[in-house]
């Protein structure tokens, strides 16, 4: 059954707190889904942003991202008041996320509505606490005290923290469980609401039909609780420090290549317990997700590995990673679990053939089609049905972005292969090409349907500000015309959600 979606990550929904929460212009984008024909919401990483704020580079491989939770539900659950100051700043109105705002208020304000919980919570709100806590406890307790540890040294990263809590020693673990036990308390509250309002969400998005998207980052942040609880399963040495770190190598898009700075996985110490860490993972974002993405799959065939002192991703070496020892280790624990490979950019024959074997569906980009009249891979009549075709995604531009910036011979190339014509524009014409195509599964970002420019871009890889991660639809962008727009490719290109019919017996 073919069928689509819309990429579109929480930060960007609407609202006036300063970014797009759980609240009710999620609620509102569910209905819009549903309206379009749509079944999938697909969301970029909801874990909690750091240096950066890439969703890529989160403080835990587990842990909801904080700014993303619905102050105004905290405000009916009695939590926190609606003339609270703090409150009052953040409802300043931003088209564009303002992260350091959000990190200075909002932080506050979501500890104050810890110590309101507290000091009022009944005994069943207590019990559902403790048992989010005691479900969640192997990711949990290391995370809580990583915030809190992270704040007590004024939020460097971990690595420069004093040596007997670096390095968790016995007694300096347990000295920091005590004495920051109050914290420790709070931020597991924070992780308990924010989960509260994610599950009801994704529980109101599949009654209505909505299959939530999720995404699975390869690597984890050095700043992390998961590197700072387990170093034994990445590349540190002794001293817990990195000897290789994650990125690409030079190509014609960046000629000193690309530089992550992410550990790497030890993966023959992972293979020593059956790859525990990553089933874990797997398992617990199939509960998250109803299908998920994992970033990079290239990654676990062979991996580039970049000295850690090194500035620049000249340097590195590619290294064999476990390939189908992982993957079969998931099935055998998990079953077929529901997976969308980013198969992007130079494939080896030993990568297509680990993903041939594995089974998940690959990834196409349009944008990456037209260059040079070249054969290329992600022209359209070269897709196979298991697959997901996108325009762009996150870490491309916008569809009109992407074609003002292309020279002219390729931009003639590009409008005769999809017979671009000034009727439909170019966003439509290149949507009606991904509708078009044999995939099971095309997904559009938003930006896209609103025909919006370069200013709407969501990221630039290898960049660090400049308004990354940043970009928020306004309040009136959810039209009913353009709901009808979006629902008629789904009807002209047969990817309307099946709705069963249910025969009711006659008395």
């Amino acid at each position: 059954m073919h069928s689509c979606g819309i990429l579109l990550h929480i930060s960007s929904l609407p609202g006036k707190y300063g970014i797009g929460t759980m609240g009710k212009n999620a609620y509102r984008f569910v209905d819009f889904l549903k309206e379009s024909g749509q079944e999938y919401w697909q969301i970029l990483p909801i874990g909690p942003t750091g240096y950066g704020d890439s969703p890529y580079q989160c403080y835990s491989a587990y842990a909801g991202n904080p700014l993303l939770i619905d102050l105004d539900m905290l405000i009916e659950d009695g939590l926190i008041n609606s003339d609270d100051h703090d409150l009052q700043v953040l409802e300043q109105k931003h088209n564009f996320a303002d992260y350091a705002q959000l990190y200075s208020f909002k932080n506050v304000i979501l500890h104050k509505a810890s110590a309101k919980f507290f000091s009022t919570a009944d005994m069943a709100q207590l019990a559902s606490f403790k048992r989010f806590c005691a479900e969640n406890n192997f990711w949990l307790e290391d995370y809580a005290l990583f915030m809190s540890l992270k704040y007590l040294f004024r939020q460097v990263m971990w690595t420069e923290w004093d040596d007997d809590i670096r390095l968790r020693k016995t007694e300096a673990v347990e000295k920091y469980t005590e004495e920051l036990a109050e914290d420790i308390r709070c931020w597991k509250f924070i992780q308990y609401k924010f989960f509260e309002q994610y599950s009801a969400l994704k529980q109101y998005a599949n009654k209505n039909g909505i299959k939530i998207y999720g995404d699975m980052p390869i690597y984890v942040s050095m700043d992390s609780s998961d590197i700072w609880a387990n170093p034994h399963l990445f590349m540190l040495d002794e001293d817990r420090r990195p000897t290789k770190v994650a990125g690409c190598p030079p190509d014609d898009f960046s000629p000193t290549g690309q530089l992550w700075g992410n550990p790497l996985y030890n993966w023959d110490k992972m293979d020593e317990d059956g790859y525990a860490w990553w089933i874990s993972r797997v398992d617990y974002s199939g509960n998250l997700f109803d299908l998920t993405r994992i970033d990079h799959f290239r990654g676990f065939e062979s991996f580039y590995a970049i000295p850690a002192e090194d500035k620049t991703a000249e340097n590195g070496e590619w290294l064999k990673g476990p390939s189908m020892k992982l993957f079969n280790a998931i099935k055998a624990a998990l079953g077929e679990v529901k997976l969308v490979a980013e198969d992007l950019g130079f494939l080896t024959d030993e990568v297509k053939a680990m993903l041939k074997e594995a089974g998940y569906p690959g990834m196409n980009v349009l944008e990456f089609a037209f260059y040079g009249k070249e054969d290329s891979n992600y022209l359209p009549h070269n897709y196979v049905r298991n697959s997901v075709t996108y325009i762009g995604t996150h870490d491309n531009d916008t569809a009109l972005g992407w074609f003002d910036s292309l020279e002219k011979k390729d931009r003639k190339f590009a409008k005769k292969y999809m017979g671009l014509n000034k009727k439909e524009g170019i966003c439509g014409g290149l949507i009606r090409t991904a509708f078009a195509s044999v995939s099971d599964l095309v997904v559009i970002q938003m930006q896209d349907y609103l025909e919006l420019g370069s200013e709407a871009r969501m990221n630039i890889p290898s960049t660090i500000g400049g308004g990354n991660w940043a970009w928020r639809m306004s309040e009136n962008d959810l039209t009913p015309e353009l709901s009808k727009r979006i629902r008629k490719y789904a009807e002209t290109y047969f990817r309307m959600p099946v709705v069963k019919k249910v025969k009711v017996k006659k008395k």
